[in-house]
């Protein structure tokens, strides 16, 4: 984004209009029908893939567009503005894809990168677990060397995807052979792996991607299982947790604008008394409102991805956690006045706005809360005392 006028590049324009295209010959209707019915999203996942859109961050020697993670972003923006929004992006091509591009050795961007990237293969994330949610410091799955190869024990829970993955990119520790203290390591699973297994939480959401627990029962994995170097993978993960935190944002974003377009579509055609009911203030400034906070949280957006390509990896992590904050906010607020712009059509399902309403929620809970992300710009942006 150009810092002066605040303008996307021209590639990065023609990439939405490209993509909104995509997304409006699917469209909600598909993607509520595929939730509704217990299916995946394959075709769009699949002609996504082909065209280039899932991999546009990755390395173009591994299949990749050799952009950034602000171009994925406005990707998943897209597709979610036209009401499908894909959940998986956010982990396999920018949790994990990044990851791999950064850390991973050769043979591991070779293995998995061309197929991350053409949407062939997915791989998803596992930090949450049972008793360590927020607190990522008390992660009990644990790798235990067994000569040169390691062996992997413990338990996840809401793990998105994990029965359309190919593999899981587990977060683990190990323990520092100088101080026998735990640190963090990533681990690349097989979901075919023995000793891995999983069971899907049942949800309250309306979605084509599902919630798993993992159970890791000394799942033996290869020396090359490891990803990037023992000692520093606390850097490692933070890598992956910023364009998490981004594309977290601009699946609200999306979400937002496509909930605000039905609202001022509708308030635009249904006449009572005469006249638009968008005539009247008590719709129109709810909607209006919406539109400058959606507006605020996408420049948010933007700057935190824009940091993160330049390599201002702590820099990204402050606009990150404020970009994800912010979006997450209006994107509640904009289905839940779209649902009442439209009254008790709001929750019929050929207006396509019921199946919204818990899965804007899950913004203000996931990738991060909304508490800890105060926390951390209580204590990072404004220097106050820690306290957690």
């Amino acid at each position: 984004m150009n810092a002066m006028n605040f303008t996307e590049p021209e590639e990065r324009v023609a990439l939405r209009a490209a993509v909104a295209e995509l997304g409006k010959k699917y469209g909600h209707e598909y993607y509520a029908k595929q939730a509704r019915a217990g299916l995946k999203t394959e075709e769009l996942w699949a002609e996504a893939g082909r065209l280039g859109y899932l991999g546009v961050n990755l390395p173009e020697e591994y299949g990749g567009g050799g952009a950034g993670i602000a171009d994925l972003a406005a990707v998943l923006e897209e597709l979610a503005a036209a009401g499908c929004p894909l959940l998986l992006m956010v982990v396999s091509p920018a949790i994990c894809g990044t990851v791999i591009s950064r850390f991973g050795t050769d043979e591991q961007k070779k293995r998995w990168l061309p197929g991350i990237a053409d949407g062939s293969r997915r791989m998803v994330f596992a930090i949450t677990e049972p008793d360590a949610g927020s607190n990522s410091h008390k992660i009990t799955t644990t790798a235990k060397r067994d000569g040169g190869d390691w062996v992997l024990s413990g338990r996840k829970v809401y793990i998105s995807g994990v029965d359309e993955a190919d593999a899981v990119l587990v977060v683990g520790r190990t323990e520092d052979a100088k101080t026998g203290k735990l640190k963090p390591a990533l681990f690349i699973v097989p979901t075919d792996a023995p000793g891995f297994e999983y069971k899907q939480i049942e949800m309250d959401l309306i979605a084509p991607e599902k919630q798993f627990g993992l159970f890791l029962d000394d799942v033996h994995l290869p020396a090359d299982a490891l990803v990037g170097e023992e000692d520093a993978a606390i850097a490692q993960l933070f890598a992956g947790l910023n364009p998490e935190r981004i594309m977290g944002a601009s699946f609200s974003l999306g979400i937002a604008r496509y909930a605000l377009g039905k609202a001022v579509a509708y308030a635009n055609e249904r006449k009572v008394w005469g006249a638009p009911i968008g005539t009247h203030q008590g719709l129109a400034h709810p909607l209006a409102e919406i539109k400058i906070e959606l507006e605020l949280a996408k420049l948010m957006t933007q700057k935190a991805a824009s940091l993160y390509d330049s390599g201002d990896d702590f820099g990204a992590g402050e606009s990150a956690n404020m970009a994800k904050y912010a979006a997450a906010e209006v994107a509640i607020r904009a289905v839940d006045q779209a649902v009442q712009t439209h009254g008790g059509n709001g929750l019929a399902s050929e207006y396509g706005l019921g199946t919204l309403v818990a899965a804007v929620r899950l913004g203000r809970i996931a990738p991060v809360s909304r508490e800890m992300v105060l926390n951390f710009v209580g204590q990072h942006s404004l220097g106050l005392p820690r306290s957690y």
